[in-house]
């Protein structure tokens, strides 16, 4: 004896397989979609700029530009120590220039970390990476696996021979003492006098009570 499949179920499988496929070609789009992203400059998007000290897990220092040298030797608000990190694409790929020089860390292709006037190269773009222990690590765009890093001196370590779990590529973002937030307001984000006032109504006692109320 055959068994028959109800229309209605066997609609409902019809629907179930199409709508898996469907799913299954828009995410393999979507993570094509990405990749071409990330691995080329994104020139509509508005960049961003931020302003902030790198803190060397290794040396309780800074990362410094000092033109064509780097090292992480640098005080805490020392002018030299100011690094500005540009975002390059749609991912997390950022340049990072000294502010006081305007040379940008790069990394050649034997692995060493210097400075250079002319940022455009692929070279001196990283892959800026969260770690789980809340540290930030750098990674080359171009060569994949090697690290901004630097030893217990300071001395800049070869990108061939960092990994993403040595703390000697291991990054926290600082303020300088003092300077508080150094970031870029947003310009295209305005207050007025109507936003205002529903704070102000938002925030009156009887506000506040119905909200007590409710909870």
């Amino acid at each position: 004896m055959q068994l028959r499949t109800p229309p209605l179920l066997g609609l409902c499988l019809q629907f179930l397989v199409l709508y898996l496929q469907r799913s299954h070609q828009t995410l393999a789009d979507f993570r094509v979609y990405v990749e071409n992203r990330t691995r080329n400059p994104d020139e509509l998007s508005r960049k961003q700029i931020r302003i902030y000290q790198l803190y060397s897990r290794t040396t309780s220092k800074h990362v410094q530009v000092l033109g064509k040298k780097v090292n992480a030797n640098g005080e805490d608000g020392s002018k030299h120590a100011l690094l500005m990190v540009e975002t390059d694409t749609f991912g997390s790929h950022v340049r990072i220039k000294g502010k006081e020089t305007s040379y940008y860390i790069c990394m050649n292709r034997s692995g060493k970390v210097l400075g250079k006037i002319n940022g455009r190269s692929a070279e001196c773009v990283f892959v800026e990476e969260v770690l789980e222990n809340n540290y930030t690590a750098f990674m080359s765009a171009k060569y994949r696996g090697w690290y901004l890093g630097f030893t217990r001196m300071g001395r800049p370590r070869k990108g061939p021979r960092t990994q993403q779990n040595q703390q000697e590529v291991h990054f926290m973002k600082r303020h300088p003492k003092g300077k508080g937030h150094l970031h870029n307001p947003f310009l295209f984000t305005t207050v007025t006098k109507r936003t205002k006032r529903a704070f102000r109504v938002r925030s009156g006692p009887e506000w506040q009570s119905s909200r007590t109320a409710k909870l």
